[in-house]
């Protein structure tokens, strides 16, 4: 706990200079606070002991506390503009005594974690130290922070982005990836440009058009490992790929009405691992193998109405900073971590607890002897928005909202050859069904101290994704939920909000039922109680019985400061959040939360 001095140590300088107003220093005061700028948030949860889900206990046995019963993740991110053109950062962060569960387990100190010096002009954009990037869709690079899934996949290094013209830009960095409170063993270099091809070639019938172009390499010296039943068989590393490069290809065209992205990337050789259930080192020896992906979405859009498609194929696409982090019984993978690509789920992200219990995680992975092989996924997802204008029949007084999604993800169609650790799928063919997903959604504003939403959700999801474990050997789940949300304005900026939601499913838990009631005060306070339960549970040979998963809480808002507290209980699945997901324990405390920015 006294690491947690370096956050004092961070904000005293600060709050002695707020009150030293004297007359001749007042100037430099303001100027000093007109130049700082920075965000405060904590996370803090007591878990107790559940006499229905059990006694608390953390997953991870890595930690020597492991069963520590208080645990807080906070952040402190300062950044400081001076000279017209600079500006100097850092974020320090506090894991006392342990992160919260769900948590990387290197997460586990109180420390300045990233840090950053920036030079600005018109032209030139140069930074030194941790910073964030992304190259087109992210197919081949995303460095990103996303603080409730524990993933901060930043670089240290260095990085410019030059810009000529108005028509282009380009960019040239160099890193290694932030994992937990260290970096990775590997080097990554990086160089994106984008050029205006409307601007270059004057073609004034088009909204944009836009070409880019993407490298990413990856260098990571290679230890090969010891057969433990044969020590002196040695491994063969013959054209082992120490550096990966990986390259994309970017078109983006807006006709007005019509318009459509498409990305292609391909990834350099690399390594596959032997799924840790059967014998051997690892790493597949003396095979290596390419992956690529194919991003593209087509979209018409006019006044009140919108159709979007797209497309994504990925095969062997898993492209991390470490190569271990691509063994699935590694924590890395478990936890996501080291990731360097972006690669989210595409199906429709979902508001509501039940909607959010049987859903898809991408599959961009190559398992060549894993329960018959796995190449990767190859899907797509259509999304149609309508609102019927106002004063017509479905319209009414205010207009009314319809959007429907319907997405198909499947694996791979491939043949596999587990004997020679080889492999061949089709480009554009799709295996074995993953997820069929079909969403309806209808939004109306009925008065003007009434309004609802009613969502009906339709799927088919592996039991492998679902729940976790291998893919195409427990058959699926199909389910289907029904939500009705209705909100009543009270006046005064009060507001009591209801929400019913019912889940259908005869695999897994069974039927699910649940509810929200919220009170919003006024502007600043507001309240709420939830709960969902599997009533339909009837599985006598499962170890999780009916459950009422509740949560009672409420918060608090005074500009940019905002303090949430709740009790209850979490679920235990698929956690998501932007499309990046992972399976997370049930537990049950009291959550405090904490976030300001100045």
């Amino acid at each position: 706990m006294k690491k947690i001095a370096i956050f004092i140590v961070l904000i005293l300088p600060i709050i002695s200079l707020a009150q030293d107003t004297d007359n001749e220093d007042s100037s430099v005061v303001k100027d000093f606070f007109n130049n700082l700028s920075g965000s405060l948030e904590t996370n803090a949860q007591w878990y107790v002991n559940d006499s229905e889900l059990g006694e608390f206990e953390d997953p991870l046995a890595e930690f020597d506390l492991k069963n520590e019963h208080v645990r807080v993740n906070s952040y402190l991110r300062l950044d400081y503009s001076f000279l017209d053109n600079f500006t100097v950062g850092l974020q320090a962060e506090s894991y006392e005594p342990l992160p919260l569960i769900n948590y990387y387990p290197e997460y586990n100190d109180t420390r300045i974690a990233t840090y950053y010096a920036n030079f600005r002009n018109k032209t030139l954009d140069i930074t030194a130290g941790y910073f964030y990037e992304q190259f087109g869709n992210g197919l081949l690079l995303r460095a990103f922070e996303e603080r409730q899934l524990g993933l901060n996949t930043a670089l240290r290094g260095g990085r410019i982005k030059y810009t000529p013209t108005n028509y282009l830009n380009i960019t040239g960095l160099y890193g290694q990836q932030r994992v937990g409170f260290d970096v990775s063993e590997s080097d990554i270099f990086g160089f994106d440009t984008n050029l205006d091809l409307k601007q270059v070639l004057n073609i004034n019938s088009l909204s944009s058009l836009n070409l880019g172009l993407s490298y990413v390499g990856k260098k990571e010296d290679f230890t090969p490992p010891v057969d433990e039943f044969d020590p002196n068989n040695t491994f063969d590393t013959t054209d082992f790929p120490e550096m990966i490069n990986s390259y994309s290809f970017r078109l983006d065209a807006d006709f007005g009405n019509i318009y459509f992205k498409s990305e292609y990337a391909l990834k350099g050789e690399d390594v596959a691992f032997i799924p840790p259930a059967l014998p051997g080192n690892g790493v597949i020896e003396g095979k290596y193998f390419t992956g690529n992906a194919l991003l593209f979405s087509l979209g018409y859009t006019k006044k009140g109405l919108g159709v979007i498609s797209t497309f994504r194929r990925m095969e062997n696409m898993l492209f991390t900073a470490e190569r271990n982090a691509m063994d699935i019984g590694s924590l890395e993978f478990q936890f996501n971590m080291q990731n360097m690509n972006y690669l989210p789920t595409l199906t429709k992200q979902q508001d509501y607890a039940l909607a959010n219990i049987y859903i898809y995680n991408a599959q961009p992975g190559l398992f060549l002897q894993n329960f018959g092989g796995q190449a990767g996924e190859i899907g797509n997802t259509l999304d149609v928005f309508y609102k019927f204008k106002k004063g017509t029949a479905l319209g009414g007084e205010y207009g009314t909202k319809v959007t429907a999604n319907f997405a198909y993800w499947a694996l791979l169609d491939a043949e596999f050859n587990q004997s020679e650790s080889t492999y061949k799928a089709e480009f554009l063919k799709f295996g074995n069904r993953l997820n069929r997903d079909f969403n309806f959604e209808i939004r109306k504003k009925h008065s003007k101290n009434w309004s609802s939403i009613f969502t009906y959700i339709n799927s088919i999801v592996d039991k492998g994704v679902a729940l976790g474990g291998s893919l195409g050997v427990d058959g699926d789940i199909k389910s289907q939920v029904v939500i009705a949300d209705v909100t009543h304005k009270l006046g005064n900026g009060k507001s009591v909000r209801v929400e019913g939601q019912h889940l259908w499913t005869k695999q897994d838990r069974k039927n699910w039922v649940g509810g929200t009631v919220e009170f919003i005060a006024n502007r600043n306070l507001a309240f709420y109680v939830t709960d969902i339960y599997d009533y339909g549970n009837d599985n006598e040979f499962s170890t999780e019985t009916k459950a009422h998963y509740y949560n009672v809480g409420g918060s608090f808002t005074k500009g940019a400061t905002r303090i949430a507290l709740n009790y209850g209980r979490q679920r235990g699945g698929l956690l998501c959040v932007g499309g990046v997901c992972r399976i997370v324990p049930e537990n049950t405390g009291l959550t405090l939360n904490l976030s300001t920015a100045f």
